[in-house]
């Protein structure tokens, strides 16, 4: 423990705080520090009868969301970072911070938490170590990540960890840094108390860092979902999607059966909605686990109809931050089931009325639209009893996923590993009124991984492309779009449990069950390969979903070729061919 020893006094000694406290996982321990958050105003009980183990927290008006521009991957060159990162030379980064970090905690307590990402002890696993003044971080990485005692053991006399410091500091965002040193293994973060920003085991350790080391050691970390789809026999097969945000990936991961395919009695079970960590086996399959223990939600829109195995979730000992507060202790967001409140105190400690509107006359919101709930995945009624199993499950298949209003199909299916490398490199998003730009621009985001990928994107491509040849039984993959509309603009795909259906014709894919049509694209399902028991979709829907455009993709080609040119000489020269292919298939 000497190393582990000799950082905190080195990180104390800059920090000052007034005393050191480690955290042991305990409950006894846990209920002390809520007490303590109450009584300092850091977190609200809510109504213990209708939500027990709950409570509420709101942060600072201008700290709501991950703030990419300030979030930096810091390595000795430029080029390890590529166009996809904010890079700062290391020694500019420690500066930096350190000029803020300095007695950052004055009569503070600085909380060391020793945290496993992934169960403890899986040979997946990664040991990280969290030091923070904040006692939201604490009850919230206790939620999200695998803390205490068993780590430390685990951890042993030298053992290697990830050294996280964090200190909201002043919460000034002319303050505020979220800096990775992948060649340090190190993260530090500064001036910031949401949850993005600080809870150093999620973003930051399992996608930026980790997909840093995942190359080094030839394994994926990944910004995809894992869910089980058990058919009526009782064998589980297992699926990674990676879809960008507002694409409806916590629904998928949680997904009830819908009525018209309840008669085959599958079941769904979920693994994890955010995170995936991939080895190859010795088997030559993909073996993938979760290396979280929580969800860290986006709360507008979650509903009874849209995901409602979160609503049962998040039920008891769940954080809540930056939602709306009712009367009765208990809370609500813009499309949460039930009444809209006629009043309560909003995200920013306002009394709030619905239909109140600001100078500009745009209405005020009760919760922020990016408004969020910490909640235990043991908590969630799909809950895989495989989650803390230490070999992780095998995937069948990975499906990417975008919003496109009418260029993808409902799913195809790429020719082989190469290609679904090239689909995922390529796949993106229009922007919604949710998002800042113009509606309808397309986005890239390549595997969903573009703000979390830790070094140069090209070479992640290139790294993707390897992988495959490690494989003997790689996954197939796919993509999916359950975004097209007519030219009206509605959609023509009801999406939600629906989804199953899709899922059903992938997974008979990849066990040769199931025809296909080859396109330029890939391969297509034949409208009659989809199970339509029991949905109504308006006439000739399905042919409408199923339709390839190749004028269309002909223009998403030159979009395409702009994406990959900022990666110059770097981008693998198989992508290029990939790219070449596809317009000679389509002309």
């Amino acid at each position: 423990m000497e190393k582990l020893n000799n950082w905190i006094k080195e990180m104390a000694a800059m920090c000052k705080p007034e005393r050191i406290v480690w955290i042991d996982g305990s409950e006894t321990q846990k209920k002390i520090l809520e007490k303590e958050a109450l009584s300092s105003g850091e977190i609200i009980q809510l109504n213990q009868e209708k939500l027990p183990g709950c409570f509420f927290h709101r942060s600072a008006k201008d700290d709501v969301a991950r703030t990419e521009h300030l979030t930096f991957i810091c390595t000795k060159k430029k080029q390890t970072v590529g166009p996809n990162n904010n890079w700062m030379s290391p020694r500019a980064g420690y500066a930096k911070a350190k000029a803020i970090f300095k007695g950052a905690m004055k009569g503070r307590t600085m909380y060391v938490i020793p945290f496993s990402m992934g169960p403890v002890g899986s040979s997946f696993s990664k040991i990280g170590v969290e030091l923070t003044d904040s006692i939201y971080v604490v009850l919230n990485m206790l939620i999200m990540t695998r803390v205490g005692s068993a780590v430390l053991e685990r951890l042993g006399q030298d053992g290697e960890f990830t050294k996280c410091l964090h200190s909201k500091a002043e919460l000034d965002i002319n303050k505020r840094l979220i800096l990775h040193f992948p060649e340090d293994n190190t993260i530090w973060s500064v001036g910031s108390g949401y949850g993005g920003n600080v809870l150093l085991g999620k973003k930051c350790l399992s996608l930026r860092i980790a997909s840093y080391i995942g190359r080094r050691e030839s394994w994926l970390a990944e910004h995809m979902l894992i869910m089980g789809i058990e058919s009526p026999n009782g064998h589980i097969e297992y699926i990674a999607a990676a879809f960008p945000s507002a694409c409806g990936k916590t629904n998928l991961a949680m997904l009830i059966p819908p009525e018209g395919l309840k008669r085959k009695g599958y079941r769904v079970w979920t693994v994890g909605d955010d995170i995936a960590w991939m080895r190859v086996d010795s088997d030559g399959a993909l073996w993938a686990i979760n290396p979280e223990s929580g969800f860290f939600g986006v709360a507008p829109g979650t509903n009874s109809k849209t995901n409602p195995n979160m609503v049962k979730t998040i039920q008891k000992n769940t954080i809540y931050t930056n939602v709306l507060l009712r009367p009765d202790r208990t809370v609500w967001w813009e499309g949460a089931d039930g009444e809209v409140p006629e009043s309560g105190i909003d995200w920013q400690g306002r009394l709030w009325n619905p239909g109140m509107k600001d100078e500009q006359g745009n209405v005020i919101k009760g919760a922020h639209p990016n408004s969020r709930f910490t909640t235990p995945v043991v908590n969630c009624p799909s809950a895989s009893f495989r989650i803390e199993q230490h070999h992780g499950v095998p995937i069948s298949a990975i499906v990417f996923g975008g919003r496109r209003a009418h260029l993808a199909p409902l799913v195809y299916e790429s020719f082989n590993w190469r290609h679904g490398v090239f689909v995922g490199a390529t796949m993106a998003s229009e922007t919604t009124a949710a998002q800042a730009g113009k509606v309808g621009q397309v986005r890239r985001d390549p595997m969903a991984m573009l703000p979390f990928c830790g070094y140069n994107m090209a070479e992640y491509f290139r790294h993707w492309l390897n992988m495959g040849k490690g494989m003997s039984k790689p996954p197939r993959i796919f993509h999916v779009n359950w975004f097209r509309t007519t030219n009206q603009g509605e959609f023509l795909w009801p999406g939600y449990g629906e989804n199953l259906r899709v899922l059903e014709w992938i997974l008979d894919r990849c066990n040769n069950k199931a025809e296909a049509i080859k396109t330029p694209i890939g391969y297509l399902p034949r409208s009659k390969d989809i199970d339509m028991t029991g949905l109504k979709l308006s006439e000739n829907a399905l042919e409408q979903l199923l339709a390839i455009d190749s004028k269309e993709w002909l223009k998403e080609l030159d979009l395409i070729k702009e994406f990959f040119s900022q990666f110059k000489k770097d981008l693998p020269k198989e992508l290029w061919q990939e790219y070449e292919a596809l317009r000679e298939r389509l002309e």
